[in-house]
């Protein structure tokens, strides 16, 4: 990202340790951003209230509410802050704790101690990511039965409400919308996600098509290709 790309987003960094929560602002402010910081999720409740946030850097323990709850708590609020993208701090690095986090809409993880300069490019990485749009692909409206949803604001709307996406569910519904109909490798789609793996897009499949499909061990919409990754398959 250039400077001016930069100045432009604002980041919230929550996290309960003093010396971090400094260290990460100051890092985060020498390299352009503006940043605001909270010791607590109660902190952060109350500047989501007057501030809207590009993107929040959150420790997932903390006392009171710890990271995994405040993410669920706010993507189930909706709004312009339940799809602030999460970069999420822990120094769990289990499979099961990342899965949960991901089912409970977290973007990326980064395990601590960390480098600083890793998590610029986590951050950067992640902004990209919540801000693009396709290029030289079909914009228009894809019909899902029910649903409907529209690449380039990156909206779905089920039985004519809105339905929150995370930022990393609007990626992954892009990607696969431009290649309507056809497969696309689950290891590609992997690569815009916290895990290389394909596991954090098995999960975020999982999380749309509880959003999309009537019966979602059934899938209609978005459907598996065996031996290769998934198809949105729209009417």
């Amino acid at each position: 990202m250039t400077p001016d790309e930069r100045r432009e987003r604002h980041l919230l960094v929550v996290d309960d340790d003093d010396r971090l929560r400094k260290l990460i602002k100051e890092f985060l402010g020498r390299a352009g951003f503006r940043v605001t910081a909270a010791s607590n999720a109660a902190g952060a409740d109350k500047l989501f209230e007057a501030l809207d946030f590009d993107l929040m850097v959150l420790d997932v323990m903390m006392p009171g509410e710890d990271g995994m709850a405040f993410t669920k708590r706010l993507r189930a609020k909706g709004g312009e802050a339940g799809r602030t993208p999460i970069l999420m701090l822990t120094a769990r690095d289990q499979t099961a704790d990342r899965i949960e986090g991901l089912s409970n809409g977290v973007d990326d993880y980064l395990g601590k101690p960390f480098e600083p300069q890793e998590l610029l490019l986590r951050i950067e990485a992640i902004l990209r990511r919540s801000t693009a749009r396709p290029v030289g692909t079909r914009t228009a409206t894809l019909s899902l039965g029910r649903c409907t949803f529209e690449p380039e604001r990156g909206e779905l709307t089920c039985d004519g409400e809105v339905v929150r996406l995370t930022e990393a569910e609007v990626t992954l519904m892009r990607r696969l919308a431009r290649s309507a109909h056809d497969p696309v490798d689950r290891l590609e789609l992997a690569r815009d996600t916290a895990d290389a793996t394909g596991r954090a897009v098995d999960v975020q499949v999982t999380r749309l098509r509880r959003k999309i499909e009537p019966d979602p061990k059934n899938p209609r919409y978005l459907q598996t290709v065996r031996g290769i990754g998934y198809r949105l398959a729209p009417d």
